[in-house]
């Protein structure tokens, strides 16, 4: 049978494509057999991208097992990276693995002059606008004066304030000794005892 050729970029979205996949068919010590062609074949009917793992140590071997695989069961070669060899089979029967480009979801993205809306409140389908916006602070506001002005109108509490009354000064002691000045310039000053003039 051919090989099936496919073109580079084809090639490098089913490589792309492939770099999630785990191998699924291991290749062991007893090389490429009737079994291991039977396991790829039903592989790939079922997947149509599938990875195979080889055990020998041999790149040359690794090549050659992969240009076996693809000429015996006319898949294309997609990629071989160390003992991984990438091949591609399509299956009519199957939605094609490089169909439409897969459209990622995007996120939300709001403009400048929207007002943010939470995430809650546009789970539940509700939009800010700015009118929406603008009635709602307006709502706010006449909430927080209407609760200010129950807050000044209650009744004051018959609560007696008390105010602090400081002690009276207690006189100071000294650690010094009595008598004794508490600078040189203080006792200079008053004339006890020092060096001063009196």
């Amino acid at each position: 049978m051919p090989k099936l050729n496919l073109t580079p970029h084809e090639r490098s979205d089913l490589r792309a494509a492939a770099h999630a996949l785990r191998p699924v068919v291991l290749i062991g010590d007893n090389g490429l057999t009737d079994a291991v062609l039977k396991e790829i074949t039903v592989h790939l009917q079922a997947h149509q991208l599938i990875k195979i793992r080889v055990a020998g140590d041999d790149r040359q071997a690794r090549l050659t097992m992969l240009e076996q695989i693809c000429d015996a069961l006319d898949a294309a070669p997609i990629h071989h990276l160390g003992k991984i060899l990438t091949i591609y089979r399509p299956n009519i029967e199957r939605p094609p693995v490089l169909g439409a480009p897969i459209e990622k979801p995007t996120r939300a993205v709001r403009k400048p002059s929207e007002p943010y809306t939470p995430k809650k409140l546009a789970a539940s389908g509700v939009q800010r606008t700015r009118s929406t916006e603008r009635a709602r602070r307006a709502e706010m506001k006449a909430e927080r004066s209407s609760t200010q002005e129950k807050k000044a109108s209650a009744a004051p509490r018959s609560v007696q304030k008390f105010t602090a009354v400081k002690p009276a000064a207690a006189p100071r002691r000294s650690t010094s000794r009595p008598g004794s000045a508490m600078s040189l310039r203080a006792g200079a000053r008053r004339g006890l005892g020092g060096s001063g003039k009196r």
